[in-house]
């Protein structure tokens, strides 16, 4: 990715309700990064809220092409892995990226994955209820603290 290009990544629980009232205020967050620089989106593909602001980018790029917006999709680095998991769902993504930190079992690869998103992410979207066992929930957590830039839809109804 280019140093310049800021950059936004999403998370959120494997089954989100997608109210109307949840699409505008993503879609509303979306817009604002966008002016704010963001270019880059970086997804994990496995959530509900993954897919809704998946659509929601898709839509503003086909309307802007000029905004020159990448989709990226971050794989979990398992090192079993010699083809796409059977929950890939295989969309336009811009880019494929294994971003990752060390690990040491498969489920714990998922958490480090999302680490590294955030690390790089100057924005980071979240639909992640606080459920201690949640993947979503446990990024949302370390984004708080290495103090990312945020909006987490499900603790901060619009």
């Amino acid at each position: 990715m280019s140093g310049t290009e800021k950059v936004c990544s999403c998370f959120g629980h494997f089954t989100v309700e997608i109210t109307d009232e949840l699409k505008a205020s993503t879609s509303k967050e979306i817009d604002k990064a966008i002016d704010r620089g963001i270019r880059i989106f970086l997804f994990g593909g496995r959530s509900d809220f993954d897919d809704l602001v998946y659509d929601i980018v898709s839509e503003i790029k086909s309307q802007n092409s000029q905004l020159n917006l990448k989709r990226i999709f971050c794989f979990p680095l398992d090192k079993q892995l010699r083809k796409p998991p059977n929950w890939f769902q295989r969309k336009a993504y811009e880019g494929y990226e294994c971003p990752a930190k060390d690990f040491d079992w498969w489920y714990t690869s998922i958490y480090y994955r999302n680490c590294a998103m955030i690390d790089q992410s100057d924005f980071v979207l979240f639909y992640a209820e606080e459920r201690e066992n949640s993947g979503a929930y446990k990024a949302y957590k370390y984004a708080v603290k290495v103090h990312k830039d945020l909006v987490n839809f499900a603790l901060n109804k619009p």
